[in-house]
């Protein structure tokens, strides 16, 4: 595709999201940049939910996955539906009922301020790695597709990216990402949703068609449980799947602000609940998707890339389908990723500023100035992560880092699971070092477990072993009953 055209449909959509950022960024106070005012519809928060859970890493890695799991992946997406059951009715009420801003406060009432920091930290430094990780990834594609040709070097094409982001939510905050997420929901599904449409145009197949041919799919398995040790065994996916909604939706800032911005918490369930429903046809359309691609590559004898995650994009962006699927697949992937990165941007903001300044009671005047001023600098941060990526060039070192930073949400799920069901106190100055322990000795244990455990390889649950690492050593330091 042309670079003129690419970043023609780029520009395109960042004008749609300022012309939204004008009309809710009108109200620049405090309350309006953290929850919205707390008068965010419930539909709209559900349905921009979609598309806040899934980056521009999974939008295109979800199919590739197709070729080597098959449905494995709705094993899964069964657990996240007990893991959001979990979230609507154990830690949204709290966070409603403690009327907190940061859900990380909890953990200061909870326990005292080592253990609030210690969470808001571990937030800081997952979601800042994991969402600077994929916006480098989506930068990249830029660089290639446009930069490259106009001889502009990778920095500025980061600089670009993170100063358009800033831009649109600099004023509204979680006011306009509520709103922003709708949009960017709608052109990713309709992006996957035209690509279906399109294969099956080329292998000439109507509705019924394609349901017949993904039913008879080698890859439309969707159920294993003849091996335990397989990292694909339902236990383990299902499971891991309960706990990863838990920890990267209940425990964390970023999903839980545009939660905790609709009315009450009724609205909030609601939400919760039609989101987790929705989420199954559409990783059901995302999965369909892969099997038509892998059937399409086989019938045109395209090679099937080494890479799984490039499957989509080769077929989508090298003349393989007609012309308009390339701009669908161009605007997907760029809604993917930055309904990820602006609302990531927003709960840094929040997050530094209230949990780490404690600038939550300053006057509203003060309080304004100071985010404004965090919003800038997280920017900053975020700018410099991608480019520090880039400097490393190096896939396995990247990949660590981005294994490093999932490995920080088991102390958080330790932790409030040991407020939450357990009245111990704790000697709160030990926490950080808990917590710090707890991701060593999950690694050290995921390391040699094949050797200690008869062969056995952990999946997903291992953040649930990390978790309990956590709360086992709380319980070392634990110091009596509230």
């Amino acid at each position: 595709m042309a670079p003129f055209l690419v970043i023609s449909i780029v520009f395109a959509y960042f004008m749609l999201l300022f012309v939204i950022s004008w009309f809710t960024g009108k109200d620049r106070g405090s309350a309006a940049f953290f929850l919205a005012n707390r008068e965010s519809p419930w539909y709209v928060v559900a349905f921009g939910m979609i598309g806040a859970t899934l980056s521009g890493i999974t939008f295109i890695s979800i199919p590739g996955w197709v070729g080597e799991s098959s449905f494995s992946y709705m094993q899964m997406v069964l657990g996240f539906l007990v893991g959001y059951f979990i979230i609507a009715n154990i830690l949204m009420p709290l966070y409603y009922r403690l009327n907190l801003t940061s859900i990380y406060s909890y953990l200061k009432i909870r326990f005292g301020t080592s253990s609030y920091k210690t969470g808001a930290v571990f937030f800081l430094l997952s979601r800042l790695t994991g969402t600077s990780f994929r916006v480098y990834l989506m930068a990249s594609v830029l660089q290639i597709t446009v930069s490259d040709a106009w001889a502009i070097p990778f920095y500025g094409t980061v600089a670009m990216t993170i100063t358009l982001i800033w831009l649109y939510t600099f004023r509204g905050g979680i006011k306009t990402i509520i709103w922003t997420d709708l949009l960017q929901t709608l052109f990713m599904l309709v992006a996957a949703g035209a690509t279906v449409w399109a294969v099956a145009g080329e292998l000439q197949l109507g509705f019924s068609g394609v349901v017949r041919v993904i039913y008879e799919s080698d890859y439309s398995r969707v159920f294993f449980l003849d091996d335990f040790k397989d990292s694909r065994h339902f236990a383990k996916q299902f499971v891991g799947g309960i706990f990863i909604a838990i920890v990267m939706t209940g425990l964390d800032q970023d999903m839980m602000q545009k939660n905790l911005s609709c009315r009450n918490i009724s609205e909030a369930k609601k939400n919760m609940y039609w989101f987790s429903i929705t989420l199954i046809p559409v990783k059901l359309l995302l999965l369909s998707l892969g099997v038509l691609l892998l059937v399409f590559a086989t019938r045109e004898g395209i090679a099937i890339p080494e890479r799984a995650d490039d499957l989509f994009p080769v077929i989508a962006t090298q003349g393989y389908l007609p012309a308009y699927i390339t701009v669908f697949f161009i605007v997907g992937l760029v809604a993917a990723t930055y309904s990820s990165a602006d609302s990531t941007l927003t709960a840094l903001t929040t997050s530094f500023t209230i949990d780490i300044l404690d600038a939550g009671s300053l006057p509203e005047s003060r309080l304004v100035r100071t985010r404004t001023i965090v919003h800038a600098l997280m920017a900053v941060v975020l700018g410099l992560v991608i480019v520090f990526f880039r400097i490393l060039n190096d896939q396995s070192v990247i990949g660590a880092l981005f294994t490093v930073a999932g490995y920080t949400y088991g102390p958080l799920l330790g932790l409030y699971s040991f407020g939450i069901f357990t009245r111990l106190n704790v000697r709160d100055r030990l926490v950080p070092l808990v917590a710090v322990a707890s991701p060593l000795l999950t690694w050290l244990l995921d390391a040699n477990s094949q050797a200690l455990l008869g062969g056995y390889r952990f999946g997903y649950e291992l953040l649930l072993v990390n978790g309990l690492i956590t709360f086992a050593g709380l319980l070392l330091i634990a110091r009596g009953r509230n």
